[in-house]
């Protein structure tokens, strides 16, 4: 984490934790097939996870989901991206969405400062 105070990452997981988990509680196998289908999509194999975090987080960015973008941030912190990899794929999902990432860009700036 850098010296950055924002905490958009942590207060999107905090608000979406709770209600989360009652879909877990409701749809359990589903939730579950999805779990085991991001372990599987995230692990490292041609592409360091790192990269496939920096793919996720702009991905989530340009389909402006705010859970995937805090979740997708810390992801690519905890595996080692920097932030200068988070905002030049930010550069990217602009460049790939538009006006649009323009907002949720910062938002994932922000995650990863988190």
């Amino acid at each position: 984490m850098s010296e950055h105070t924002h905490a958009y990452g942590s207060d999107v997981a905090n608000t979406l934790a709770p209600i989360a988990r009652e879909l877990r509680h409701e749809i359990p196998d589903t939730v579950k097939a999805f779990a085991d289908l991001h372990k599987v999509a995230m692990a490292a194999g041609a592409l360091d996870e790192a990269t496939k975090e920096l793919l996720a987080l702009a991905i989530a960015v340009t389909r402006q989901c705010d859970g995937c973008i805090a979740s997708h941030a810390r992801g690519a912190a905890r595996k080692g991206a920097t932030r200068a990899q988070v905002a030049e794929a930010m550069g990217v999902a602009i460049l790939m969405n538009g006006g649009t990432a323009t907002v949720y860009g910062p938002r994932a700036l922000a995650a990863y400062d988190d």
